[in-house]
């Protein structure tokens, strides 16, 4: 197979699967690992893959992916997250969800649960509960962020503010080895800080991609999480940071 026709299909992969790997890839297309990594050389030169240890991801930085390849991105992993965080939630719940592909693949997941009232600043995740018909939706306000679906900014923080939620269950665009959650948007931060304060629970869903990526601004620290929804056990020492605040990992 030429390289470039290759390269496509590698790319397509990482965006689908999350992370491409220098000996699966050489499996996959029957060639030396020594002709992989010439390959993710190239595309990590061009600025199309990042690489981490044993393969490849899609690159991030000071600005976010674009969100339709975030649908892709480890979308079995986000299922499965999103299944193990909707057993915690019971009946009846009031639940904040903000901004993200991991809180859309929960909003899925509650579609059977009865009598939520479910406050999100997503259009994306109202539309997936519209399907459920005994759950209370509401909207926020705030500034429509056309490219993801989000309504962000102060008016969406202050509305907020009126509220006692049950849970919170929060995503984010990366979380750092010191526990760190990180993200772009100063606005859209706001929102995420602001429920946080306003939470009897704080859930934060997580795939481990999400620890290999970086971003620019904190939003909070695991430390002020109960529990933090994962598929993979996590980097460096974190673990024992979060054995030591009282944060749950659920890994599944």
């Amino acid at each position: 197979m030429a390289s470039n026709f290759r390269h496509r299909e590698i790319l397509e992969l990482a965006r689908k699967e999350g992370k491409v790997t220098v000996e699966g890839l050489s499996k996959r297309y029957g060639v030396t690992v020594q002709t992989i990594r010439r390959d993710l050389a190239e595309l990590t030169g061009a600025g199309q893959l990042e690489r981490v240890h044993g393969g490849a991801v899609i690159p991030s930085g000071v600005v976010n992916i674009v969100y339709q390849q975030r649908r892709r991105l480890n979308a079995r992993g986000k299922t499965a997250i999103a299944k193990a965080c909707a057993k915690f939630i019971p009946n009846g719940a009031s639940i904040f969800l903000n901004i993200g592909t991991s809180t859309e693949a929960v909003a899925q997941q509650l579609l059977d649960h009865e009598n939520l009232m479910v406050v999100t600043n997503n259009l994306n995740t109202a539309n997936i509960l519209a399907a459920n018909t005994s759950c209370k939706i509401i909207l926020t306000a705030g500034v429509l962020r056309r490219s993801d679906g989000g309504l962000v900014g102060e008016l969406t923080a202050e509305l907020l503010k009126n509220f006692k939620f049950d849970f919170s269950i929060l995503g984010c665009s990366a979380i750092d080895l010191d526990g760190d959650l990180l993200d772009f948007d100063n606005h859209e931060i706001m929102v995420s800080q602001t429920a946080l304060k306003q939470s009897r629970h704080v859930m934060v869903v997580a795939d481990h991609l999400k620890f290999k990526r970086t971003a620019p601004l904190k939003i909070f620290s695991l430390q002020d999480v109960n529990k933090l929804f994962t598929d993979a056990p996590l980097p460096g020492n974190l673990q024992e940071g979060c054995d030591q605040w009282g944060t749950e990992v659920v890994r599944v």
